[in-house]
């Protein structure tokens, strides 16, 4: 038996060749007569199309074929509900339609083409606020609805007049956060092509293969046993790849001229063609005894979905179930609602719906601690979950939750001292220069582990041993379709077969991602792999072993032996979807906390926000690799401090106008905090492998809150809306809000 692997901070498989430029992406890609292809955008952010000219496209020396909606033998498409056209017949929604592709000998020529594809529209009222757009009587984005709300999930828990009644306290609050561009460095690439087996098949970046099999084969009538997806490396995704953006359109070229068809979108188009993180809006209304029990909470967040639905009702309903916080809340009103607009599609981005609620929920925690007169540490200890407390949706919080341990450990490294059982703020020491002011702000999150609500969460994987003669295992592949992202999955999964098996970690080989050859192991999202397709792996291996003992006791003289396993989520916990009155239900399989501190310096002449000191102590469970949980916080904590300070896509009236990085402020080193200072909690989780559970989303969620709690702490005033830029902190300090 080898030295434990799990819990050692393994050199990751991909790095050396990543580092030295070996690794291909998709826009590496390249194949003997390969074609190129290129979009013709919407021109409007909501129009009829009243006619489509490709005759002078089609004209051009060097283009192929010009593919409109008559060349889509089933034109529909979308992640979770099929009302987006792959191109558009008859209407636009939003600037990020696409309306043809042109397919040409190279990609000048196929650019070149697209321009002069004529297309006349009627254009159409615009909607560009959520709130407007739920209004009856408003113009509706999809015809075909009776309003522009998708969804609304409410969620009623005990009795809220009650519990207002009960509360000595009452503190409210409206909160805004903006659209966030996901800001992957690689753009959208692929390559279309028919493979050996006829099979249509495309090399992408994608975060599930398989659910790209079933949208293309869908969009192109074929059986999913024709479709085929090839996964190489991947440049980010931080969700933005969920929902397919170019897949279609590539096997399409591919499908109709029989030869391979590649399309790389330039930075100006990725801004304009894929999701954004959704905007929220929410308001807050919390009461509190004299001791500091929460008693009573009302909230509404009203979300901008943006043209079409990608994944809002999931992003929304997962909203809804973390909108008290992780805190004991027994009277709750809370509603949730995802509206169509004219705007960007909106869809998973690192969080799904909970990264945004902590900017209500902390300042509001951080309100009742002033009108309490309370330390903001102590009053949230006294609410946290414990095992066994009950949650807005009805359910028991269990599994040995450690909701309480990142908050102690991250308020004790911050300088906070408990005497005579009282929580006690460390002296903030002052700024050298008067205009200066210094603040510390605590803020808590915390996030699922896998899909929710119903969804049957499954991850498959297959294990190959190769055996000595003597019956030891020589190495072991793992085949399963788990895309690297960037999170380290193959990493952690290489660690847990070799901990299973007992051979060193050099043995163990990662598959290729491939639809053709390795299994389902669903999305790189929602925190899941570790835990989903650790537990499949592990369980793999567990049966290749099983099968090894069964050969060499045949004596077989066979050099091989192979094992297969499912996990479903359901084994650890059957969820159930919200009901559709009161929100009750079994919404996660299971749970990570963190807790982050932020001590801030504002200068007071011009609002701009130095971070000098980020504490952070996140709960992964057991830890698999402790370097990339550090690399998971630091980065998380990077994407926080953007969306806290700098980055705010902008529209007005549907129009785009962040256009790229030029234009899309994501925090440099010299943004990052001076310092972050980061305390490892592991709690283990039962159902885990090896006890891990998952923080890739978990890291970001307290950062913005922590932040703006910061930031009041330091000038005694509130910041509602992000990002909090300078002018956004000036207009605070001067009471100048901008318009809600």
């Amino acid at each position: 038996m080898n030295a434990s692997v799990v819990g050692r901070s393994v050199q990751r498989v991909d790095i050396r060749t990543k580092v030295q430029g070996q690794r291909k992406y998709p826009q590496d890609f390249h194949m003997e007569g390969m074609l190129h292809a290129a979009v013709v955008w919407s021109a409007h952010p909501h129009a009829r199309i009243t006619s489509i000219d490709t005759s002078r496209a089609e004209a051009c020396a060097g283009v192929v074929k010009v593919l409109t909606h008559l060349d889509v033998p089933v034109n529909e498409y979308g992640i979770n509900i099929l009302d987006q056209q792959v191109l558009c017949e008859d209407r636009v929604r939003w600037l990020g339609d696409r309306v043809a592709v042109v397919v040409a000998e190279t990609e000048a020529v196929a650019r070149e083409a697209a321009a002069v594809v004529s297309v006349e529209y009627d254009p159409l009222p615009i909607l560009d606020d959520p709130r407007e757009s739920m209004k009856p009587g408003s113009p509706l984005v999809h015809e075909n609805r009776e309003s522009n709300v998708l969804v609304h999930y409410p969620i009623r828990a005990g009795d809220l007049d009650a519990g207002f009644s009960k509360a000595d306290v009452i503190v409210e609050g409206y909160y805004l956060t903006p659209h966030v561009e996901h800001a992957y460095l690689q753009p959208e690439a692929g390559l279309g092509y028919i493979d050996d087996e006829g099979r249509v098949t495309v090399i992408c970046a994608t975060q599930w293969a398989y659910d790209d099999v079933h949208q293309i084969a869908h969009a192109l009538d074929l059986p999913e046993d024709r479709v085929r997806e090839i996964v190489p490396a991947i440049g980010g995704a931080f969700g933005g790849r969920e929902d397919v953006s170019l897949q279609i359109l590539v096997a399409l070229g591919a499908f109709h001229t029989r030869r391979p068809v590649k399309m790389v979108w330039t930075r100006e188009e990725s801004f304009r063609g894929h999701g954004k993180r959704h905007p929220f809006f929410m308001r807050y209304k919390h009461g509190a005894t004299r001791d500091g029990t929460l008693v009573a909470l009302e909230a509404e967040i009203v979300a901008d979905a943006g043209a079409y639905a990608s994944t809002s009702t999931v992003v929304i309903s997962n909203a809804v179930t973390f909108a008290a916080g992780p805190y004991v809340v027994p009277n709750a009103r809370i509603d949730g609602y995802a509206v169509y607009t004219n705007n960007a599609v909106t869809m998973a981005m690192r969080g799904f719906g909970a990264t945004q609620m902590p900017v209500g929920y902390e300042c509001q925690m951080d309100k009742l601690a002033e009108a309490l007169g309370m330390d903001p540490v102590e009053l949230r200890l006294k609410n946290l979950y414990e095992e066994g407390s009950i949650a807005v949706t009805g359910n028991a919080v269990t599994f040995g939750i450690g909701a309480k341990e990142p908050l102690r450990e991250a308020a004790l490294a911050a300088g906070w001292r408990e005497e005579a059982g009282h929580w006690k703020a460390p002296e903030v020491e002052p700024a050298l220069q008067p205009h200066l002011r210094r603040g510390l702000g605590v803020a808590c999150g915390y996030k699922n582990v896998g899909y929710s609500m119903g969804f049957e969460d499954r991850s498959e994987a297959i294990v190959e041993l190769r055996l000595r003669e003597d019956g030891a295992i020589a190495s072991a592949l793992v085949r399963i379709a788990a895309s690297e992202v960037g999170q380290g999955v193959s990493t952690v999964l290489a660690q847990i077969a070799a901990e299973t098996l007992g051979i060193p970690f050099e043995r163990v080989r990662m598959s290729l991602v491939d639809t053709a050859r390795a299994p389902d192991a669903g999305s790189s999202s929602a925190s899941r792999h570790t835990y989903m397709s650790g537990n499949a792996v592990f369980m793999a291996c567990q049966d290749a072993l099983q099968a090894r003992d069964d050969t060499l006791r045949e004596e077989t003289g066979r050099m091989h032996a192979q094992g297969q396993a499912v996990f479903r989520g359901r084994t650890a916990r059957a969820t159930t979807p919200l009901d559709p009155e009161t929100g009750q239900c079994e919404p996660h399989i299971a749970y990570t906390f963190a807790t982050q501190i932020a001590l801030v310096e504002v200068d007071t002449e011009t609002g701009e926000v130095e971070i000098l000191t980020m504490w952070d102590s996140t709960n992964s469970g057991r830890a698999i690799n402790p370097a990339m949980v550090f690399g998971q916080v630091a980065g998380g904590i990077h994407m926080g401090v953007g969306y806290a300070l700098t980055e705010r896509f902008i529209q007005e009236e549907g129009r785009i106008k962040t256009r790229g990085f030029g234009e899309y402020y994501i925090p440099t080193v010299l943004d990052m905090p001076r310092e972050l200072v980061h305390v490892g909690v592991e709690v283990p989780n039962p159902t885990g492998p090896y006890g891990a559970t998952g923080i890739g989303e978990t890291t970001t969620l307290p950062t913005a809150p922590a932040i703006l709690n910061a930031i009041h702490n330091a000038i005694g005033k509130w910041v509602y809306r992000l990002p909090a830029d300078s002018e956004t902190v000036w207009r605070a300090l001067h009471e100048r809000r901008r318009p809600a």
